[in-house]
């Protein structure tokens, strides 16, 4: 059920709210050991929801968490072994912001190792499954999450999307998934990847819900220096200008993505909203402008997990100077992709190689943003496909690093120019979902919300 569904028949006491958290306790034992969705179950879940107000915006929504998100007390890996036995000391804002307006937390969600990847395939505790085929990988890096709320195991996620993290999930697993805009959500609490790319996002069954969920979580925080009281918005009329940028069906999107996405575009059109062609002529380069900031930002992060301030220490072998402690340290506690990536931004943050690489990705992160702005001025939204294949098998791509991030293509853009990004599904394919991406101007999550339930309508019919 949706979180909307949930609430009315809670107030109808059709169901008690014990029993709302007993259905996905039932569901988590029967699905997790397959689906490796939630890293740990928070037993006293039943026991929060029967003392929360029914008047409250999120009463009966119940919530699993990424677990780079902190929940004071509870373990907080971010899929890594260096955090293996981290406990957090205090409530994300995101936590206490969804506590307060009624939301339990049934668990913590499996997820790429300090969110790098776009399969969950990086975590230290195994790889998640796509509840539709677990032969097939869920997305990333918040696969867990997204594969959760899919399963049927809560009736929303929250996640961290960096390049993708929560769109590209939830594309996969088939429900919806929202990045707001850079600095309208607190990032306080959330253990940091590239950031200024992070932002922190819902998932959920539906458009409606990532709305109410937003609205719960959304706002200044003095504890994150990038959040914004700016007002949103406001959609003032019953019509949408949407544009469609050529520059996303290009060489490399698969038949199958093209034709569904382009089949929804069509039923938009059909259903009486005005669709124009638009071009964003920097989509391009995009993808390796974001890697080459993401991995320095990644560098930058990292470098406090040493073994002795953050994480584990391991001794073998025994160091005899701090220099060895860190190699043993970093060595044994990071995996691959966080060690690619920590080397990769170290090189373009060295001296030589900053100006060439780190300055000049920066200068198209600009022309991106700018490209967006000029759109924006003719366009309310902007459609998009989510994810250039169908979610691919376990093991596929897990050795080949470029056909991995390429997964993240059309998802980067929005972090890269602070936009707030939804996805979901607008049609199937080999038994598979299809997820469209909708965007929006910075702070028009109303347009963005509006134009999203428009399109969900046309496309379930």
């Amino acid at each position: 059920m949706t979180i909307k569904e949930t609430q009315e028949k809670l107030r109808k006491r059709e169901i008690a709210p014990e029993d709302v958290v007993s259905s996905f306790f039932s569901r988590i034992q029967e699905r997790n050991k397959e689906i490796n969705a939630f890293l740990s179950v928070f037993q006293d879940a039943a026991d929060e929801i029967k003392k929360k107000d029914e008047k409250l915006p999120l009463y009966g929504a119940v919530f699993s968490v990424k677990d780079n998100i902190l929940i004071k007390g509870e373990r907080c890996t971010a899929g890594s072994k260096i955090l293996e036995h981290y406990i957090a000391p205090f409530d994300a804002t995101v936590i206490e912001k969804i506590r307060e307006n009624g939301g339990v937390f049934i668990g913590k969600g499996n997820m790429d190792e300090f969110a790098m990847g776009s399969s969950t395939e990086n975590s230290f505790f195994g790889p998640s499954r796509n509840p539709i085929d677990i032969k097939r990988v869920p997305g990333g890096s918040s696969g867990g999450c997204a594969a959760a709320v899919a399963d049927g195991m809560c009736n929303a996620g929250i996640g961290s999307d960096t390049g993708g993290s929560v769109r590209q999930p939830a594309a996969f697993c088939g429900v919806v998934g929202f990045k707001p805009t850079y600095g309208a959500v607190s990032r306080h609490g959330v253990i940091g990847m590239a950031s200024s790319f992070d932002q922190v996002g819902p998932f959920t069954s539906g458009v409606e819900d990532a709305e109410i969920v937003f609205n719960a979580i959304s706002g200044k925080d003095s504890r994150d220096s990038v959040t914004t009281s700016i007002v949103r918005k406001k959609i003032s009329r019953e019509s949408i200008k949407v544009g469609v940028p050529e520059e996303y069906f290009v060489k490399g999107i698969s038949n199958e993505v093209k034709e569904a996405v382009e089949k929804a575009v069509s039923d938009v059109e059909k259903a009486g909203v005005e669709v124009m062609k638009i071009n964003l002529p920097h989509t391009e380069y995009a993808l390796p402008a974001y890697e080459i900031i993401m991995a320095s930002e990644v560098s930058a992060n990292l470098a406090r997990y040493d073994g002795m301030r953050y994480g584990l220490e391991f001794e073998r072998p025994a160091a005899k100077t701090i220099h060895d402690a860190y190699i043993n340290n970093r060595g044994e506690g990071f995996g691959k992709e966080a060690k690619r990536r920590i080397i990769l931004g170290t090189y373009a943050l060295s001296a030589g190689y900053y100006d060439a690489y780190y300055i000049k990705a920066q200068k198209i992160r600009s022309l991106i943003a700018k490209d967006f702005k000029e759109a924006f001025g003719k366009v309310d939204a902007i459609l998009t496909p989510a994810t250039p294949t169908l979610p691919f098998k376990i093991g596929e791509k897990i050795k080949d690093p470029l056909a991995m991030h390429l997964s993240d293509i059309f998802t980067v853009t929005a972090n890269l120019a602070g936009l707030p990004a939804i996805t979901l599904p607008c049609g199937e394919k080999e038994n598979f979902p299809v997820g469209a991406q909708v965007l929006a101007d910075r702070f028009n999550e109303d347009i963005l919300f509006f134009a999203a339930k428009k399109f969900e309508k046309i496309w379930k019919h």
